[in-house]
């Protein structure tokens, strides 16, 4: 992958600044998982839960539409 990296603790994007996984690492990792579709909801799951401890003071439903609602 690119610059488009998570930064934690704010998970935001190493490259844009905007949230992570933004648009352009989203179409990254699908591409880089593209066999692999299972793996990459594993790969986000853990960097959710990893998020999750960050960000607390968002809504766990904000959080999964954020890392794992766009990989369907």
């Amino acid at each position: 992958m690119t610059s488009h990296q998570p930064v934690p603790p704010t998970w935001t994007c190493g490259g844009c600044g905007t949230d992570w996984p933004c648009g352009p690492a989203r179409r990254q990792l699908l591409a880089e998982y593209r066999d692999a579709r299972v793996a990459l909801a594993l790969y986000l799951a853990a960097q959710l839960v990893a998020a999750g401890r960050d960000l607390a003071v968002l809504p766990a439903g904000q959080l999964h539409h954020r890392f794992l609602g766009w990989t369907r």
